[in-house]
């Protein structure tokens, strides 16, 4: 079963850290983007970083400067480091990730979201 699998969320006071890890398991050929987005409260989910397979990186312009996406190819996992975290990034986070799933007779790309990880930033 292929899946994605999310860690690092948690509470954490503002101006403090927080790491995110997202891991891709099962029969998995390749691995193309790969993404961050939150969801706050009441709000629609936005992205907040991507990833191309060849490291190319985008940020959202709430983040830039603060929050550092990158990937390790060799263990299917994406990252975010997120750094002077502020109560506006409280939010549920989401990894996405375009997996190249491998069966008997083909290979075919399939968009996976994570479960979601809480991220909750106190003032």
């Amino acid at each position: 079963q292929v899946q994605l699998v999310e860690s690092g969320g948690g509470l954490v006071q503002a101006g403090g850290s927080l790491r995110l890890s997202c891991a891709a398991s099962g029969s998995i050929d390749s691995i193309n983007g790969m993404g961050w987005y939150r969801q706050a409260p009441g709000k629609q989910r936005e992205v907040v970083a991507t990833i191309t397979s060849s490291g190319s990186t985008n940020y959202a312009d709430s983040v830039k400067g603060r929050f550092t996406i990158s990937r390790d190819n060799a263990k299917n996992t994406v990252y975010l480091q997120m750094n002077s975290l502020k109560p506006e990034d409280t939010a549920v986070y989401y990894c996405n990730a375009a997996l190249v799933v491998k069966t008997i007779t083909q290979l075919t790309e399939y968009n996976y979201w994570g479960q979601g990880t809480q991220v909750t930033v106190s003032s």
